[in-house]
């Protein structure tokens, strides 16, 4: 059976739990609209990513 050989301080134990903290997600300003977006991520409003058209939006389809 597995037995680690030496105790583990509190610091180091600390340090490696430090990582398992939820950060809050992250938004950016696009830049087109102002609308707040996930950063690498395409913006819902316009259909751009990086300055380049990549989907059709509901303004963009005409019935």
């Amino acid at each position: 059976m597995a037995v680690p050989k030496k105790k583990i301080s509190q610091s180091r134990r600390g340090m490696r739990r430090s990582q398992d903290a939820l950060k809050g997600t992250t938004y950016q300003e696009c830049p087109d609209t102002g609308a707040l977006k996930r950063p690498h991520h395409i913006c819902l409003e316009t259909g751009y990513y990086k300055g380049k058209k990549v989907i059709k939006t509901k303004s963009d389809v005409v019935l």
